[in-house]
């Protein structure tokens, strides 16, 4: 008897920033919690490798992370940790430099711990660090789509604009949704978008999409005290309106009947939940272990003189990124 598999469209989104310390993982965190209270089963990647603060953030005790998964001590599975509201989380590690400096056989062996999941999950949340490492630009290249978190301050616009140029130019990124974090108001979001707008409209072949503008809430320091997030403490806060907002937005984002291109390596086993009597005939038939990653992409590893190159045009957009805001 050939094998069942009931078919689960997963959605997968990269929340990312040039700058450092516009609030990416609270974006990532509070986006993750308020879809898991709209009932949607959530997956919440912590990709900022070497400098992971989702469990901080929430006060969890991870006795093993990423770090123990990729020498082999143990499973994906046993590290994930449980969040508010059933969200699930896949928490990295912090201070170690060889994680933020991966190999290629290490991005592999990421890749496969990933296909190997088989728990239910219809969204999945990358929360990535800030700039343009190779871990960065390949989840961003690897999602569905891409929120770009963006304050209303010249650098954090320049350093997006930046950051959008290298994945339009280099990775054939051509959509970005933009959050405007930490605004006093609707109109400081749509005015922030616009100046980025006029940006990418001059220089670069990108669609933008406001998707949403968070408040600067007292609400959010106070969650952040409490070990939690503001929409599970504060669901009347308005900024957890607004993320509610954007997760009811979100919903509406369309997900690929059938996986492919970049997106298998997340996916692969992700998207199929089998009935339980066929669990033999699944075990028999699994599919080979996606590719590395340098190979998916076609990148292998970023050699020195590409990472410099890519820290040259960052360097040159933001300087003229800067030069046009303040004419």
């Amino acid at each position: 008897m050939g094998s069942k598999y009931k078919w689960r469209r997963v959605k997968v989104i990269t929340v990312t920033g040039g700058k450092g310390g516009v609030g990416k993982s609270s974006v990532s965190l509070n986006l993750a919690v308020a879809l898991c209270q709209l009932g949607k089963h959530v997956l919440l990647f912590d990709a900022d490798l070497g400098l992971a603060n989702i469990d901080v953030m929430l006060g969890l005790k991870v006795r093993k992370n990423l770090a123990h998964v990729l020498r082999g001590e143990c499973s994906l599975q046993e590290i994930i940790q449980d969040g508010p509201q059933g969200l699930r989380i896949v928490p990295a590690s912090s201070g170690l430099k060889e994680m933020a400096e991966l190999t290629v056989d290490q991005h592999a062996g990421l890749i496969r711990a990933f296909s190997s999941l088989e728990e239910p999950v219809d969204f999945l949340i990358v929360d990535t660090a800030a700039g343009i490492s190779d871990m960065v630009l390949s989840f961003c290249r690897a999602a569905q789509d891409v929120i770009m978190v963006v304050c209303n301050e010249s650098t954090s616009v320049a350093d997006a604009y930046a950051q959008m140029k290298v994945l339009s130019n280099d990775y054939n990124v051509s959509k970005f949704r933009i959050v405007a974090n930490q605004v006093h108001s609707l109109e400081e979001g749509k005015f922030m978008f616009k100046k980025l707008v006029t940006l990418t409209d001059k220089f670069l072949d990108v669609a933008l999409e406001l998707c949403a503008c968070i408040p600067i809430d007292i609400n959010m320091r106070k969650a952040i005290r409490q070990r939690t997030c503001v929409v599970d403490a504060f669901p009347q806060a308005p900024a957890a309106r607004a993320f509610k907002s954007l997760a009811r937005r979100v919903l509406n984002w369309p997900i690929p009947d059938i996986p492919g291109g970049y997106l298998e390596f997340f996916v692969e086993n992700l998207i199929k939940q089998r009935d339980a009597e066929d669990e033999s005939d699944f075990n028999n038939d699994r599919p080979a272990p996606p590719q590395p990653i340098g190979n998916q992409f076609g990148i292998d590893d970023i050699r020195a003189e590409q990472a410099a190159e890519i820290e040259r045009q960052m360097a040159q957009a933001k300087a003229a990124t800067m030069a046009l805001m303040q004419k």
